[in-house]
């Protein structure tokens, strides 16, 4: 049976939320000035109560949710999680989240979890098994997700694909949709030497119902080159937000959410982040 169609969210900033930003958050939202939605990692929250499900039903009380998953580990050989699959499941029977979304990786071996989110080869034999792994998600959840694009810091020596081709083969196949991650696609293209403006082009604004931006830093390495590090740890670069308005005139409003995962500053430096984003967005609908 097909997925039902994709939920959404409102087409302004996001604030990914932290533990740190709760208080400041909840009293935004009791002036009426709270971020328009909030993205949480649902892992966070797998337990069964405590103080973590207290804020997050306060939060859900004031502001559509964005699951952003970081463990189905989706491109494994075994197949998706089935443990993390059940509690994201009952996850969102319990909140009913706006948008559900995970990440185009592999994270789990036969014996192990891995911290970090793992490229997977672009080949024909990649994507059936990972059309068959997020249909495996959409029928358990009862509806669409979305896939991230990943960042990257090597190329595999062979693929079959282009990545935003695989991605686009990907969401015809499955019924899945897309998170944009303009921030790694800038990443991406430092460490493999390519333009980040024609790759962004390349993404069919249709098919996006997401976009991340972020920071990340450059450093060099010990033979005098330089690598691009996905590290969320700053504020977003000027590239990234040219990026984002050069994306965002061609495909209208959508949902931005502004990653900041380490070295969280505090809640006002975020709030201007997000002003920023809210003020391209109004810039494109003007």
């Amino acid at each position: 049976m097909p997925p039902p169609s994709l939920h959404s969210l409102p087409p302004r900033a996001g604030i990914g939320l932290k533990a740190s930003h709760y208080a400041d958050v909840l009293a935004a939202a009791e002036r009426g000035k709270a971020p328009a939605w909030a993205e949480v990692h649902p892992q966070n929250f797998f337990g069964a109560g405590g103080p973590p499900h207290r804020w997050l039903t306060a939060m859900a009380g004031h502001l559509p949710l964005s699951f952003h998953s970081v463990g189905l580990s989706l491109g494994s050989a075994e197949g998706v999680d089935r443990d993390e699959l059940e509690a994201l499941a009952r996850l969102c029977d319990r909140y009913e989240p706006a948008m559900v979304s995970d990440h185009l990786s592999w994270s789990n071996g036969p014996d192990d979890k891995f911290p970090d989110l793992l490229p997977i080869p672009y080949t024909n034999a990649t994507l059936d098994h990972f059309t068959e792994q997020v249909g495996r998600v959409q029928d358990r959840l009862e509806r669409s997700i979305l896939i991230e694009n990943p960042s990257r810091y090597l190329a595999y020596a062979q693929s079959d694909w282009d990545e935003v081709e695989f991605l686009h083969a990907l969401c015809r196949r499955s019924g899945c949709g897309l998170l944009l991650d303009i921030n790694n696609i800038e990443v991406s293209a430092f460490n493999l030497g390519r333009d980040p403006a024609p790759w962004l082009d390349e993404f069919d604004p249709a098919r996006v119902q997401e976009i991340h931006v972020a920071g990340h830093v450059i450093r060099e390495d010990e033979t005098g080159g330089a690598i691009a590090i996905d590290d969320h740890g700053s504020p977003v670069r000027t590239s990234c937000w040219d990026l984002l308005g050069r994306f965002l005139r061609r495909a209208g409003p959508k949902p931005v959410l502004v990653e900041w995962d380490t070295d969280v500053p505090a809640f006002p430096v975020l709030a201007e982040e997000l002003g920023k984003a809210d003020a391209l967005l109004e810039l494109v609908r003007a």
